[in-house]
């Protein structure tokens, strides 16, 4: 394995821009200097996510995390760093020396990492040996037959590596041949466990479709029954494993990603053959959940990517009440997504109407989709007899409260208009009786995920008077060579705080290599989490150009002489504490004459 050299990775980096990498995963807007959006590493409601587009770095001012585009890659996708370099260089068809990346993820990996690692790899082979089977052998000929009757092409095939897991039960032997751990294979889901222990192919005589994860690994399967004259279940899924969690897993997100960044609404299907045949039909950004109920996470990661969604769900029963059991998840988690809904016609599901109308007609539904409010109105009609004038009244008592959640005045009157002459009613009264249900929106309150100019959420964080110079101290030194030169030459100094003094040190590392500082190429030189973050953190400072001989003074003079006092001043309070519980009179009252001494010098000091 060869170590990566640094004007390698300076070289990639710098032929990377890092807005366009993180905006594959966040839709970010600007807002001043920077470009802000949802964090992917936890979730919120407002944006604290910054992207700086002149220094190549991001930082949240919530959690924050921190760093250039290569800590990005390896926070998003838990990777080491080598691993980080080749998939940003991937990205951007930056063509590097493999022999830098042979083996070198595994020697920077975390036990938990390594296997995560393995147990995609075998998923990975999973899908190579059932698309082999599907695409080269007889005995895969039955579910290629199927396939292509439902109109799915060999390219489509190929693009989605679907498969067959035949009845035999290959998959074991498979990976016996290759000696791969016994327990690995049992954590792998792949595997079902009898009675004895011994280990048999989950998925038998099935259609496979791989499921990946945002970064286009597999993770774990669906199995579709070949059989239609067998009891057991028609759709067989993996179970939940190290790397596969349904509720946090949203099919074809890898792929429909790069289509929704160019301004396509995120299309949320019900199932996968939905997803496929409207892929093929170039329909390409759909994506669907891995259950009947869309979970908070689920709807999170569609909101961090897009401001509209447009629900497809089947024309049948079940499919309308699914949609409507979305809509309330969308609204409940407060999204501000922008919803639109179709409706199939007919009662046929999304694969089924574009295989027979064909992708324009498809196209139509989109471009004439109802809003949810539309939707909920005609949805909630079908759960009353209209002909029954207490259902009619009942009825119209539900309606204004879905229209009392429109936001859009236009809208509401627009609404109440056709509920007047629908039931002849008349529409000041309607106006009346809709008044006190209208609530008061929020001031802050869009149909977008955030203003033109993005309220940003930047928590606060209390510093001493001496972590406030050591961090401004820092961002002088950096930004500016003659203030390091002064301070350099200083006789005895040091940072007070440890991280600070090793970023110091670090920092004369990074001077000698390079003359002119660039906070994404110093962060390479970085390994440490908390020392990448704390350099963003110095970074982010905004403080005003040009400084002067005496604000530099002022934080040598806190650090050198009264930073010295305090620490003191902070463990003789510790001693002094722990004397009181112990009940140590004597020496309760040594450490407190100490501390009187301290706090004059303390005084004194603020007064040089």
């Amino acid at each position: 394995m060869a170590k990566i050299p640094e004007d390698v990775i300076e070289e990639i980096r710098s032929q990377v821009n890092i807005v366009d990498v993180v905006s594959q995963f966040v839709q970010l807007k600007q807002s001043g200097k920077n470009l802000f959006g949802l964090c992917p590493f936890h979730e919120e409601r407002t944006p604290s996510f910054s992207v700086s587009e002149d220094k190549q770095i991001f930082h949240c001012f919530s959690c924050g995390r921190g760093g250039n585009v290569f800590k990005f890659i390896m926070e998003l996708q838990n990777v080491s760093f080598p691993e980080a370099v080749k998939k940003v260089a991937e990205m951007e068809n930056i063509s590097v020396d493999e022999k830098y990346f042979r083996e070198s993820g595994n020697s920077q990996s975390s036990p938990e990492n390594t296997q995560q690692k393995a147990l995609i790899d075998l998923h990975e082979q999973s899908v190579k040996l059932y698309h082999h089977i599907l695409t080269n052998t007889k005995m895969g000929q039955p579910a290629l037959d199927y396939l292509h009757k439902r109109g799915v092409t060999d390219q489509t095939i190929a693009t989605y590596q679907l498969g067959y897991a035949p009845a035999q039960r290959l998959l074991k032997p498979f990976f016996d041949e290759r000696k791969v751990d016994f327990q690995l294979l049992r954590k792998s889901g792949l595997f079902s466990e009898d009675q004895d222990g011994n280990l048999r192919d989950r998925f038998v005589d099935r259609v496979m479709y791989p499921i990946r994860n945002g970064s286009g690994q597999t993770i774990a399967f669906s199995g579709r029954l070949l059989t239609t004259d067998s009891d057991m279940p028609k759709y067989l899924n993996s179970p939940e494993t190290d790397i596969f969690n349904k509720r946090k897993v949203l099919f074809n997100l890898d792929l429909a990603r790069s289509n929704i960044r160019t301004g396509e609404p995120a299309i949320l299907f019900e199932g996968f053959m939905d997803v496929i045949t409207a892929f093929q039909a170039g329909i390409k950004s759909g994506i669907a959940s891995m259950g009947t109920s869309l979970t908070e996470q689920q709807i999170y990661d569609i909101k961090r990517i897009t401001r509209e969604v447009v629900i497809s769900y089947d024309g049948d029963t079940p499919g309308q009440k699914a949609i409507k059991r979305a809509i309330d998840s969308f609204n409940e988690q407060k999204s501000n997504l922008v919803m639109k809904i179709i409706s199939i016609p007919d009662g046929m599901d999304p694969d089924e109407f574009i295989r027979k109308k064909g992708a324009d007609d498809f196209k139509q539904l989109i471009d004439h989709a109802q809003a949810p409010v539309e939707f909920e109105l005609n949805y909630l009609k079908k759960q009353y007899n209209l002909d029954s004038e207490i259902d009619q009244t009942n009825y119209i008592a539900e309606a204004l409260k879905l229209i009392s959640r429109v936001d859009s005045g236009i809208s509401r009157d627009l609404y109440l208009n056709r509920l007047a002459d629908e039931f002849s009613v008349a529409k000041q009264l309607l106006q009346q009786q809709l008044a006190p249900l209208i609530r008061q929106p929020a001031p802050a309150a869009e149909p977008h995920p955030y203003h033109k100019q993005v309220q940003v959420v930047k928590q606060q964080k209390h510093f001493s008077l001496v972590e406030k110079a050591e961090m401004q101290l820092m961002n002088r030194m950096l930004h500016y060579h003659d203030i390091w030169l002064k301070v350099s030459n200083v006789s005895g100094f040091s940072f007070v705080d440890e991280q600070y003094q090793m970023l110091y040190l670090l920092a004369e590392g990074y001077f000698t290599k390079f003359d002119d500082y660039n906070v994404a190429t110093f962060s390479n030189l970085i390994s440490e989490d908390s020392l990448q973050s704390l350099l963003v953190d110095i970074d982010m400072l905004e403080l005003p150009d040009n400084p002067t001989n005496a604000e530099i003074d002022s934080y040598l003079n806190i650090l050198m002489h009264r930073a010295p006092v305090e620490e003191k001043l902070k463990k003789k309070r510790a001693e002094l504490k722990q004397a009181v519980k112990i009940g140590d009179v004597d020496k309760q009252r040594a450490l407190t004459i100490e501390i009187v001494k301290l706090e004059q010098q303390k005084r004194m000091k603020q007064q040089v």
